[in-house]
């Protein structure tokens, strides 16, 4: 069985918490999302605590394009060697450092607080070394576990479903309170087919981008719950 190490890293202007997940295969390591810049030395020092050292990190697996959660890809990948992969659709957020490439138009003042709150260095900027989709298999990364494509809260976002059905799931859900839908959805009707995806599933546990991980069921019976309020 994988080891998946959770590594919570503060935004900046204290905007809550960003998760990381180191996963252990046994033959390496995978970094599902890399946080933000501004907390990059914390998170070396989780990565080395973790035994995770330059070589052993074969692959940096983006949720989406946002930049707290792809602010130290370029730096891991220079560092560790490791290759970074995520959907096309997001990529040129990353390449041209632009939140809503790609997004709807948005609220004015948060397209102007982004910059600020999320710089992104033009060191920062990267090409992902490929693209992944629905059901591109990682195991030939040592990790049993298939891409699932989960618009909604940005067009490229993806989620990760392993064999034992636990779930990354990105933004698309949180637990900053209580296991909720992201509070920013770019496409609401891509996030309702994104939850009704999901359901054909067994899931077991969710790994969210923000808040602690949690059973499917916490989530479920709320979201039933408010459809029948």
């Amino acid at each position: 069985m994988d080891e998946i190490k959770v590594i919570t890293l503060p935004l900046p202007f204290r905007q809550g918490t960003v998760n990381c997940y180191l996963v252990e295969t046994g033959t390496g390591s995978i970094l599902i999302d890399t946080g933000a810049s501004n907390k990059r030395d914390e998170l070396e020092r989780e990565l080395a605590s973790a035994g995770c050292k330059p070589g052993k990190l074969a692959l940096i697996v983006l949720t989406h394009g946002d930049f707290d959660h792809t602010g130290n890809a370029a730096y891991l990948r220079e560092k560790f060697g490791a290759k970074i992969a995520m959907h096309q659709d997001d990529s040129g957020m990353a390449e041209h450092a632009d939140m809503f490439w790609n997004r709807s138009s948005g609220n004015a003042i948060i397209r102007i607080l982004a910059p600020i709150l999320f710089r992104f260095a033009k060191a920062n900027r990267f090409e992902p070394d490929f693209h992944v989709d629905e059901g591109y298999d990682l195991s030939e990364y040592g990790f049993g576990a298939q891409v699932l494509s989960i618009p909604g809260h940005s067009k490229g976002s993806i989620g990760i479903l392993t064999a034992d059905l636990d779930l990354f799931c990105g933004d698309l859900l949180e637990n900053t309170e209580k296991p909720a839908t992201n509070s920013i959805m770019d496409d609401p009707e891509a996030c309702e087919s994104s939850l009704e995806k999901l359901e054909s599933f067994e899931i077991n546990l969710v790994y969210p981008g923000h808040g602690k991980p949690f059973a499917i069921e916490q989530f479920t019976s709320s979201r039933q719950q408010s459809s029948q309020g």
